[in-house]
């Protein structure tokens, strides 16, 4: 997953999507599919995907909305080939725009409290998705993953939440002052521990900010780093 670099054809479904707006690409992940910002919107667009639909996505969004700000969900839709996704734009920026980029002390801090408010804002007990490592694992295989046999047993459960599914550090938005404002792609949103996403989060500043980092995170949402559960999920992550 990147930002965006040179000339990017705009396909011609996000053009209609986006009416007179000026489009300015913001992302483009590994399948192929691209985010551009199309004045106060955000339009995704890519070819179907057999791990999370934007319809799930969708689905997602408008049940977290009432608890933590995630973007208003305008229209989503698909064809035989593609999908497509509109929200409202939130305001603030990626965690890995180049202003955090430059500043990842900053920008880590903020994903790591950003996640752990987004944990104790979401109810539990009235998500209907599920994320646990069960449901994985049966999802990894319907898809030809064959996960190893050690990740089928996981560690006690620390903490049942609803997870953001992906925490990777470019899905917390940060506003001018480097304080979390919001959340986006919640496609895998569900209930399961916490490490599953924190273990990700973590892992996740190494990729973008480079080593040394993951722990300044963990201390952030406010615990201390858990060795066992950490390398369990990101194996379980590399594995689905």
């Amino acid at each position: 997953m990147s930002i965006p670099a040179g000339d990017v054809e705009v396909p011609a479904l996000v053009r209609r999507l986006a009416g007179d707006a000026e489009l300015v690409p913001v992302w483009r992940n590994g399948i192929g599919g691209l985010t551009f910002r199309a004045g106060d919107h955000y339009v995704k667009w890519g070819p179907l995907n057999t791990e999370t639909t934007m319809a799930d996505e969708a689905e997602r969004l408008a049940w977290a909305a009432p608890h933590t700000p995630v973007p208003a969900v305008v229209e989503h839709g698909a064809d035989a080939s593609h999908e497509w996704l509109v929200t409202r734009a939130l305001a603030g920026r990626s965690a890995v725009d180049p202003r955090w980029i430059a500043d990842p002390a900053t920008a880590v801090r903020a994903v790591g409290r950003g996640l752990r408010a987004l944990h104790d804002a979401l109810p539990v007990a009235e998500c209907p998705f599920d994320w646990d490592v069960a449901a994985r694992i049966a999802h990894a295989q319907r898809r030809g993953r064959q996960v190893p046999t050690e990740l089928r047993e996981p560690p006690p459960i620390d903490r049942l939440v609803v997870c953001h599914g992906d925490a990777c550090v470019p899905n917390t938005l940060l506003d001018d002052g480097g304080a979390w404002v919001g959340h986006v792609d919640l496609g895998a949103l569900g209930v399961a521990d916490r490490w599953a996403d924190l273990a990700v989060a973590a892992m996740s500043t190494e990729w973008n900010y480079g080593p040394g980092w993951a722990d300044e995170l963990v201390a952030a949402y406010g615990v201390d780093p858990d060795p066992v559960r950490q390398a369990y999920y990101r194996d379980l992550w590399n594995a689905t």
